[in-house]
């Protein structure tokens, strides 16, 4: 192929799989693993900080002086005064870069709280270097010796950033590499396949290899020619290891030299051809680069590859049979997928309708919310067929020649293990599990809060409003993530965030409404969380909400309903409804007689007691009360 055609082909790749490429061309970037200077636009400073310079005179042991303007140290400065042997001047400066941090958060968007929350307590820590301070004093608690303590530090910092070089930034240039190959042929790449080396366990050799063809490659930078010589003799090396990373890293780099022979100026030349789109992404500070340029360039050089692969071939080129994924560049005959998948077209040409056995309204429920009233027999058929399809789901386009076929490669990829195919998160639940999954999680969030209490204070407190062992907040909203967002299931990144969005309106919403509604009473209040929303939403909490719906979503539940499967249906709904009746028993009781009392509803107690801790943290004390009594 012609550089045109092949920049063609390069085009046309991208257009098919656009947004798959340009996520992992951009992961590689905040990786530092590749096109590291398309984020540019991201350390633009659209505004100048308005702090004043402060001097800071930190004298410690040493009695050595810091002047700092706080808009420019952090915790490396932290780290530098600690190692010259003046950890409480270090401290010092940690603590007043976390204070002006605050101060400026506080000023500035308080959307940025720095005072309460662990998110803020993260940011502080890292970005203050009190981190630092902290390591250092445990290390020299223990070794006797401040200097030890630094040195340590110091050695285990260096080894953590090794490591994330080695396996992630060496290595992640292959990953993208097998991404960008397997979007030459086929019309679906997955984010899955970003754990190919992962699946087929060869992650830590490709790593080796990437790591040896970095060492070779430093040493020839010692020479002039080498710099540009050796930059495209091991060209092709991440392809190479891409398409089969079980080479060892003397077969990758040797491939390599000889495929490129004679190829060495041609590459040159392809590369700059690209030029245009390189400035065009600097004058716009790589944000060109980031949606079009990185993408482009790189599967255009897929292709190139592809074409030096096809040569090497005809030509023989020894150790070229090596590179033996042959499925990469053409589709196996539907005879082939037929045999390789037979389980696989078994399942999908046999798999459940929509309305077999739920039409009408039970189909509406079943459809829209994943619920069944009653499970019936035909039910159960439904079930088993439906979870077969979750089984081999990853696979149903390998069949149809719609994405590349994994059963074909050489290296098996580890098959899932049978407890998580028997987690069929696309199930349908019914009335009784959804009230087993309502009181069970309303327990454990009752457990949860009577634990935390317990730690925190040291008294056991009935936490919430009812009498009973229960906080039904937490089951109504697990029933109501396993209902409302039964269609999301397919895609978990779909799935955690209609999680946090469903979770953070519905937070948000209530607190205004019940602000309002009582007068301006606020109910619960972020105010000083890191990422807040007007102190009625935080980050911190709709992580937590993300997090736990997916749990939920694909693994408790699920466990739980195989659990309930198990039971005698006639004594499960004995159960269930005796619990039901006490519950709805204790609902109505706690109307006339609510659950108040110390650690729970005492906040009259608060504004009256004459301790001045209490009154001075009276509105801490006020909002948690507030949220336990609407729970």
């Amino acid at each position: 192929m012609s550089r045109k055609q092949m920049k063609k082909q390069g085009k046309q790749s991208l257009k098919k799989h656009y947004f798959i490429f340009v996520a992992a061309c951009l992961i590689a970037a905040f990786l530092s693993a590749e096109f590291r200077s398309s984020l540019n636009f991201s350390s633009a400073r659209s505004y100048e900080q308005t702090f004043e310079q402060i001097e800071n005179d930190i004298s410690g042991d040493s009695g050595i002086t810091v002047k700092a303007n706080m808009r420019s140290i952090g915790w490396e400065d932290v780290l530098r005064i600690i190692a010259e042997d003046n950890t409480q001047a270090g401290k010092e400066m940690a603590d007043q870069i976390k204070e002006n941090a605050i101060e400026h958060a506080d000023k500035g968007n308080p959307a940025f709280g720095r005072t309460r929350g662990v998110l803020s307590g993260i940011v502080n820590q890292v970005t203050s270097g009190s981190i630092i301070v902290t390591a250092v004093a445990a290390i020299a608690s223990v070794t006797g010796s401040k200097n030890v303590g630094v040195m340590i530090l110091i050695v285990l910092g260096a080894l953590l950033m090794f490591g994330f070089w080695f396996l992630i930034q060496n290595t992640f240039p292959v990953v993208v590499r097998r991404v960008f190959l397997e979007g030459l042929l086929y019309k679906r790449v997955t984010a899955q396949r970003f754990m190919f080396l992962l699946r087929i366990k060869k992650w830590l050799k490709a790593s080796r290899t990437m790591f040896v063809k970095y060492i070779f490659y430093s040493l020839w930078c010692l020479t002039i020619v080498g710099i540009a010589v050796k930059h495209y003799s091991y060209y092709l090396v991440p392809y190479i290891v891409a398409e089969n990373p079980d080479l060892t890293a003397r077969q990758a780099i040797t491939l390599s030299r000889r495929m490129m022979k004679g190829h060495k100026w041609e590459c040159f030349i392809f590369e700059l051809s690209f030029l245009g789109w390189e400035v065009l992404g600097m004058l716009t500070m790589g944000v060109f680069s980031v949606f079009f340029t990185n993408p482009y360039k790189t599967a255009a050089f897929t292709q190139y590859y592809a074409v030096l692969r096809a040569e090497a071939k005809s030509k023989n080129i020894p150790d070229a049979e090596l590179l033996y994924d042959t499925y990469l560049y053409e589709k196996p005959d539907e005879r082939l997928l037929r045999e390789k998948y037979a389980d696989v077209i078994y399942v999908v040409e046999n798999a459940p309708k929509e309305d077999d056995g739920l039409s009408g309204w039970r189909g509406f429920l079943a459809r829209n919310f994943g619920v069944i009233l009653l499970r019936r027999e035909e039910d159960r058929e439904y079930e088993r067929r439906q979870a077969e399809i979750v089984r081999v789901y990853e696979l149903i386009d390998d069949t149809q020649g719609e994405a590349y076929p994994v059963r074909f490669y050489p290296i098996p990829e580890e098959n899932r293990r049978k407890f998580v195919e028997s987690l069929n998160y696309m199930r349908h639940y019914s009335v009784w599990s959804l009230v087993v999954l309502f009181l069970g999680l309303s327990f454990l969030g009752w457990l949860w809060e009577v634990g935390m209490h317990l730690v925190s204070y040291g008294t056991f407190v009935n936490r919430g409003a009812l009498h009973g062992p229960w906080l039904p907040i937490y089951g109504t909203g697990s029933v109501l993530i396993l209902t409302l967002l039964y269609r999301f299931r397919k895609n978990p990144a779909m799935e955690f965030t209609a999680t946090i969005v469903v979770c953070g309106f519905l937070e948000y919403m209530t607190s205004l409404i019940m602000e309002i509604a009582t007068g301006g009473l606020k109910w619960w209040d972020y105010s000083g969380y890191f990422l807040n929303l007007n102190g009625r939403i935080c980050a911190e909490g709709l992580l937590v909400f993300g997090i736990g719906g997916l749990a939920i979503t694909y693994a408790i539940a699920p466990m739980a309903d195989n659990l309930v499967s198990r039971v005698d249906e006639k004594r499960l709904k004995a159960v269930c409804i005796a619990l039901m009746a006490v519950f709805f028993v204790d609902v109505v009781y706690s109307q006339i007689h609510p659950n108040a009392g110390t650690g729970v509803t005492d906040i009259n107690a608060s504004f009256s007691s004459p301790h001045p801790e209490i009154e001075k943290n009276q509105d801490d004390v006020l909002t948690a009360c507030i949220q336990t009594e609407f729970r």
